[in-house]
C-alpha cells in the first residue's frame, strides 16, 4: 500500500519536534548530537542551519518520511534503544554514505583502519603486485570493506561472500549506488566456499568475522544485543571459532605472498599470532592497535610455496 501520509512539514513544526527530541534524549542518556545527525539525513538540513536554528522559520521542509512515522522511530531509539542508523537507514563510513538494515551490523569507524592496512601491506614488492588481481572481503554485511577496498585498488577484482541473502541484497545496493557495481563480486555462501574455483589466486583476504565470545553477547549494549544481527557478532565460545577457520582455510586460497587481515576483539591479539604461527603457512605476522590503542588488527602474509 502506497504511503499518503504528508511529508511536508513547516520549519516551525519540524523545529518543535526537535526541542522536544533533545529534551527526551537528555532524559533518557541518548546523545543529543544524534538528533540533529537524524535531522541531515531525513529532512537534508545542514549543521549550520541546525546550529543556527534558521530553519524555523522556513515554509516547507521535505521529510524523506512522514513526521508522525519518525517520531515513532525516535521513540524506539529511546525506549527499545534502536540505533539511529538503522532509522535514518544510513551510516557514514570512510568518505560514504552506507546503507544499513538490521540485517547487516552497522559498520565502525575503527574497521576504517582495514582498508588503510591493506594499502600499506600492498606496497610489498610482489609479482605481480598485490594492488592487482582477486581480493576478498568475507563476511562482507553492508558491503563496507568491499567497497572500501575496490576504491583503493582500482585495478583489482573484489569479491564479496556473505552467509546472508538479505545483507547481500543490501551490500549489492551499495556498490551500485556508489559506482561500484561492476567492480565487486557478490557470493552467497560460507566463507571461502563460494570461491572454490580461485583458489591460490587471491592477492588478499579482508575480514571483519564474528568475534565476541557467546557468553559475552548478554553484556554488549542494548543496541547491539537487540538489533543487530548475532550471526555477525557470535565467535563461539572463545570468540575465535571463525577466525580458526580463517587461518586454517585462507592458505589454499592466497597466492605466495599474498596478505591475510581481519579485525578482532580487545584481548585476542596473543591467541591470533600463536595460532597463525602454528598453522605453518603465514609470516610476518603483525598485530595493529586502532585509534583507541586496543590491538584491533591482524596482518600476515603467506610464505613461499
Amino acid at each position: 500500500m502506497a504511503d499518503t501520509q504528508p511529508r511536508v512539514v513547516s520549519g516551525l513544526e519540524l523545529w518543535q519536534w526537535r526541542c522536544q527530541a533533545i529534551q527526551a534524549a537528555i532524559a533518557t542518556d541518548v546523545s543529543v548530537a544524534e538528533v540533529d545527525w537524524l535531522l541531515q539525513e531525513v529532512a537534508g538540513l545542514d549543521r549550520l542551519v541546525l546550529r543556527l536554528e534558521s530553519f524555523k522559520n522556513w515554509q516547507e521542509i521535505q521529510l524523506k518520511l512522514p513526521l508522525k512515522d519518525l517520531e515513532k522511530l525516535w521513540q524506539r531509539r529511546l525506549h527499545d534503544r534502536l540505533p539511529v542508523q538503522y532509522i535514518a537507514g544510513v551510516t557514514p563510513w570512510r568518505q560514504f554514505k552506507i546503507a544499513v538494515s538490521n540485517a547487516v551490523l552497522i559498520p565502525r569507524p575503527e574497521t576504517e583502519s582495514l582498508i588503510d592496512l591493506a594499502v600499506a601491506s600492498a606496497l610489498n614488492e610482489a609479482i605481480p603486485p598485490l594492488q592487482q588481481g582477486h581480493w576478498v572481503d568475507l563476511g562482507t554485511g553492508s558491503g563496507a570493506i568491499a567497497l572500501g577496498l575496490a576504491n583503493v585498488f582500482p585495478e583489482a577484482t573484489i569479491h564479496a561472500v556473505d552467509y546472508s541473502f538479505e545483507a547481500l541484497a543490501i551490500a549489492a545496493a551499495n556498490a551500485q549506488n556508489l559506482g561500484f557495481a561492476d567492480r565487486i563480486q557478490f557470493y552467497q555462501g560460507s566463507w571461502w566456499e563460494p570461491l572454490t574455483p580461485l583458489k591460490g589466486q587471491f592477492s588478499g583476504i579482508v575480514s571483519n568475522p564474528p568475534y565476541i565470545p557467546t557468553s559475552t553477547l548478554p553484556t554488549l549494549q542494548p543496541e547491539v544485543i537487540r538489533h543487530e544481527p548475532h550471526l555477525a557478532l557470535d565467535g563461539g565460545a572463545d570468540g575465535l571459532d571463525c577466525i580458526r577457520h580463517l587461518i586454517a582455510t585462507s592458505a589454499d586460497y592466497l597466492r605466495p605472498g599474498g596478505v591475510w587481515l581481519i579485525e578482532m576483539m580487545a584481548g585476542q591479539a596473543d591467541t591470533v599470532r600463536e595460532l597463525l604461527q602454528n598453522q605453518g603457512s603465514y609470516s610476518n605476522i603483525q598485530i595493529y592497535s586502532d585509534l583507541a590503542g586496543i590491538e584491533r588488527f591482524a596482518l600476515a602474509y603467506i610464505n613461499p610455496r
